[in-house]
């Protein structure tokens, strides 16, 4: 076990998780009383900001193939899109996360060697953390041999499942071993299948390249080297939240003008009183007059300019560019509507979409082998994958739909243009796109109306 990585992926892991970190949030004040910072749980936000520009709209074989329903009722069946989504957000977090696949309630056959092999049963896909996936053998940053844990419920009680996947004369060997609570070997579920030459586990990591020390086969997590300037973020909110919350009014008042008295006919206040006057006896201060208001300060933009300083860290050290997060007219712009203007920084993105689009290749080509030999298929599991990102977060709709306009109006002998217009403004089908231009009685000068 790589005990410096895992240590790396769970410090980043309690910041994503918005837990209270025992040497930063827990303080004592000056009157030596315990208290403990509000937390943004900004490392939440950067980490869904980085997924929202890496997700998927389809999956499809390059060219048309039988394989496209098998591909969808696979997805489909596992909950792709939301466990995709997840494991976005947490590449970002930790670096690293997998999957494997593998088979349920299947049957174990064994070959004239020794060895066993599965015959029927479902395909599953099991998602795993980075913290639950320990690197065996990683040859050009590329893993080639892996381990994947998980710990679950089984009638109410813990089980953990360890899976180890290991290369023998070319064909991967699956070795699984289970766990009880206790962390004893339960012997009736341990077994090892021979497999075939395709891998049937994934792992995707951060496009970045990891710059930190014993972390081979992990990809680096974002969140580890920005974890000062989330510190500060925590400051500055904390800093921002003490003002506020100090910042009602204060009525001070001579206890010569309080008609109220308790039962020892001293001056007192009823508690809604309370919550705007304070008695201060005889005196005011500086005996300036019998009613003196108080209202407290927020150092508003002392504050604002502080959080846009940390802003701007934060930006450098996980973002995209340099200007990730930025305050901008009042307002703060976030790295989805900053790409979507600026159009830059895209080199980055693209290298993590290439990472997305290998992770999710080798899922689905492990799945077509295991479909193959278990279930009697015949799909090509070398074929190549059509993988289409969703291009809204980092483009300009108005924009886009201005361009496409245009090319209708000047382009009118290509009706196509008109039908992918109307399609895109309306949200039509290209049968309905169609049938209203073949519908209408005379041309439109104005595809605005």
């Amino acid at each position: 076990m790589n005990t410096d990585a895992l240590a790396i992926i769970e410090q980043c892991q309690a910041w994503y998780e918005d837990e209270v970190i025992e040497d930063f949030h827990k303080r004592t004040n000056l009157n030596n009383l315990d208290y403990v910072l509000n937390r943004m749980n900004f490392a939440k936000r950067c980490c869904a900001d980085d997924a929202n520009l890496c997700e998927i709209i389809s999956v499809a074989p390059a060219q048309q193939s039988a394989s496209q329903e098998f591909i969808d009722d696979i997805l489909r069946k596992n909950r792709f899109d939301v466990q995709y989504r997840e494991q976005l957000e947490k590449t970002s977090a930790t670096g690293t996360v997998g999957a494997y696949v593998n088979l349920k309630n299947t049957t174990f056959v064994e070959r004239e060697d020794g060895s066993k092999t599965a015959e029927g049963g479902n395909i599953s896909i099991n998602y795993v953390d980075g913290d639950c996936i320990v690197p065996l053998t990683v040859e050009n940053r590329l893993v080639t041999e892996c381990a994947f844990s998980a710990t679950g419920k089984c009638k109410g009680k813990d089980r953990t499942t360890l899976v180890i996947f290991t290369l023998n004369e070319g064909s991967y060997v699956a070795e699984t071993v289970v766990f009880d609570e206790f962390g004893k070997m339960i012997d009736s579920e341990k077994s090892e299948v021979t497999l075939g030459n395709v891998k049937p586990f994934a792992i995707m990591q951060n496009a970045e390249v990891n710059n930190l020390r014993n972390m081979t086969g992990y990809g680096l997590p974002k969140i580890y080297n920005s974890i000062p300037v989330l510190k500060a973020m925590d400051l500055c909110y904390n800093v921002l939240f003490s003002d506020l919350s100090k910042a009602d009014k204060i009525v001070l008042i001579n206890e010569a003008l309080c008609e109220i008295r308790d039962d020892k006919g001293k001056p007192a206040l009823t508690p809604q009183q309370k919550e705007i006057f304070v008695m201060l006896g005889e005196k005011l201060p500086q005996e300036k007059s019998l009613i003196q208001e108080y209202n407290p300060e927020i150092r508003v933009e002392q504050i604002t300019k502080a959080i846009e300083l940390v802003l701007s860290l934060l930006s450098m050290s996980f973002g995209y560019g340099t200007k990730k997060y930025t305050f901008e007219n009042g307002k703060i712009t976030t790295a989805t509507e900053y790409i979507g203007e600026k159009q830059e920084c895209m080199q980055e993105l693209n290298k993590q979409r290439n990472n997305a689009t290998d992770y999710i290749t080798d899922i689905i080509h492990a799945a077509m082998w295991f479909s193959n030999t278990f279930c009697g298929t015949s799909y090509n599991v070398e074929e190549e994958l059509s993988i289409e990102f969703d291009d809204s977060y980092i483009e300009d709709k108005q924009a886009k739909l201005e361009s496409m306009r245009a090319d209708a109006l000047s382009f009118a002998e290509v009706p196509i243009l008109k039908v992918w217009y109307l399609m895109e403004k309306y949200n039509l089908s290209e049968e309905e796109a169609k049938g209203y231009l073949e519908n209408k009685e005379e041309e439109i000068d104005d595809l605005e109306d």
